[in-house]
């Protein structure tokens, strides 16, 4: 028989734990798995865009699917305090992809 009240749930960070900044988020994707890769994104000359990429991880497809709802509650609730977000950059040149 399973028990009817859910399990205590522990969160703790690993000794490698770590925060970042990221504005760059490439997806791979095949049968078994997600593969998300956060980096940053700069440019100093216009005509050359640079990205250095500092982490993956790897998503069962349960796992990512579970993100992304996670991700468009957050953005409703986002949205509905602060307005809507726009994918347009500032300076106009195009959407962001």
């Amino acid at each position: 028989m399973f028990p009817t009240q859910a399990p205590k749930l522990q969160i703790s960070q690993s000794e490698d734990y770590k925060e970042s900044y990221s504005n760059s988020v490439q997806v791979r994707v095949n049968l078994w798995d997600f593969f998300l890769m956060f980096g940053t994104i700069s440019q100093t000359v216009p005509e050359t865009v640079n990205i250095t990429n500092f982490q993956g991880v790897y998503l069962s497809p349960q796992q990512a699917k579970a993100l992304a709802n996670l991700l468009n509650q957050n953005i409703a609730q986002y949205e509905g305090t602060f307005g809507e977000i726009r994918l347009e950059p500032a300076n106009g040149s195009g959407p962001v992809q």
